[in-house]
């Protein structure tokens, strides 16, 4: 590649590197994506192989494209997902170049834009979009130490049940990771314990219709904050085996241990927060507070969808929160699955773009660094940033702006024409 100059490198080619190829192409802006890896290569390598996407095909996706030989309610495999990024990519002819790692991006000194430095050379460009993602470092809580004795795996390196050690498996987070990952050991043969924390529990589908499209209809995609005391809540709704909803009292039943938040460790004992049915109760709520707004948008618009006064029947509480486990021997332990989120790493991107914290300062993908935007990041403008569908539409938004910036810079009058 030795020395180019492009006026926009988006850094990245997952879905929001491609999303924002095809907007920056429509408006005809030249651009260049650098990938360091292969077109959406996070979700063929950094995934478990049984891994579906949560939405259905009918929603999961950009709208120029729909996926190959599945069925529009189906939940797309990690590998199809991956596939159709890179023949989307195709389709609208995008300048990636692939195994060029960016390893810094700084500000010219005295002249607009900025040198990127890669693998592979240097780019001198005007605008650049971090099109990275959120999930970029696995982060594991410093609480169980390296030489404990089990096994620990971030949920980003677990693969299948028959690459882990023999023994029983404690998977901490009960998001959607978490959760399709503890059921899929338990159904292997596996005594597996499940650490639940704060969760929002949507019906998987009701009334006959998935709940992307009640999110839709009710306007929840389209919250542009979450709720107060929810911005570290995670979702528990699940697409593995034909999508189902995650239901607590179901996988205690089935066998799964349940347990609180992981809180701490001494000598060889986890500890348990004693809040596992306060955590229950909680998605509880959210996921019925979701059936009573369906049942009124059914009311209020005459729709004729079938009532399901089943999907209300919760059932008693389990032993794991009657009696709850408030400590576990690790002795017992041959593995311990953290599902328990990323962090950001915007370590290459050396510009004055970020908060004490290290959080981007940006308002809808719009850098407080001028020239620097950020996609694909939960919440950039709205509920449905993180879907591939808003990843799309943020895209657009950013690439719209993209060009009316040019336009600025490309202004003359009569004087200096």
């Amino acid at each position: 590649m030795s020395n180019l100059e492009v006026e926009v490198v988006v850094v990245g080619a997952g879905q929001a590197g491609v999303a924002m190829s095809e907007h920056l192409g429509n408006l005809g802006v030249p651009h260049l994506v650098l990938e360091r890896d292969r077109v959406a290569e996070r979700w063929r390598t950094a995934r478990w192989d049984s891994l579906v996407a949560n939405g259905p095909a009918w929603h999961d996706r950009f709208p120029g494209l729909e996926f190959f030989d599945l069925d529009p309610d189906g939940f797309a495999g990690k590998d199809e997902v991956a596939d159709y990024f890179v023949a989307y990519a195709e389709k609208i002819s995008a300048p990636i170049r692939t195994g060029v790692e960016v390893t810094s991006v700084r500000r010219h000194d005295g002249r607009p834009g900025f040198r990127v430095e890669t693998s592979d050379g240097t780019v001198d460009t005007r605008f650049v979009v971090a099109a990275t993602g959120p999930f970029q470092r696995p982060v594991i809580p410093p609480i169980v130490p390296a030489n404990a004795g089990p096994v620990q795996l971030h949920s980003n390196a677990y693969r299948n049940p028959g690459e882990l050690p023999a023994g029983a498996v404690l998977v901490v987070g009960a998001g959607s990771s978490g959760v399709q990952i503890a059921d899929e050991l338990r159904r292997s043969g596996r005594q597996v314990y499940l650490s639940v924390g704060p969760h929002d529990r949507p019906p998987r589908s009701y009334r006959g219709r998935d709940f992307c499209w009640w999110l839709g209809v009710l306007g929840l995609w389209d919250l542009e904050t979450p709720p107060a005391g929810a911005e570290h809540v995670t979702i528990a709704v699940s697409g593995a085996n034909g999508g189902h909803t995650v239901d607590f009292r179901a996988l205690a039943a089935s066998g799964i241990q349940l347990a609180g938040m992981t809180a701490s460790y001494d000598n060889g004992v986890l500890r348990f927060a004693n809040d596992l049915g306060e955590n229950i109760a909680r998605g509880d709520a959210n996921y019925l507070a979701l059936l009573d707004q369906a049942d009124a948008y059914v009311e209020r618009n005459g729709l004729d969808l079938p009532e399901e006064p089943a999907a209300r029947a919760l059932g008693p509480d389990p032993e794991s929160v009657t009696d709850p486990l408030l400590e576990l021997d690790l002795g017992g332990i041959s593995c311990i699955l953290w599902a328990t989120g990323y962090a950001t790493d915007y370590t290459w991107l050396q510009v004055d773009a970020f908060d004490e914290s290290g959080r981007p300062r940006q308002r809808r993908g719009v850098s407080t660094e001028p020239g620097v935007y950020f996609v694909g990041l939960p919440w950039l403008s709205r509920r449905g940033s993180s879907f591939i569908w808003g990843v799309w539409h943020d895209a657009k938004y950013i690439a719209d702006h993209i060009a009316t910036q040019r336009n600025y810079l490309t202004y003359k009058t009569r004087w200096n024409s």
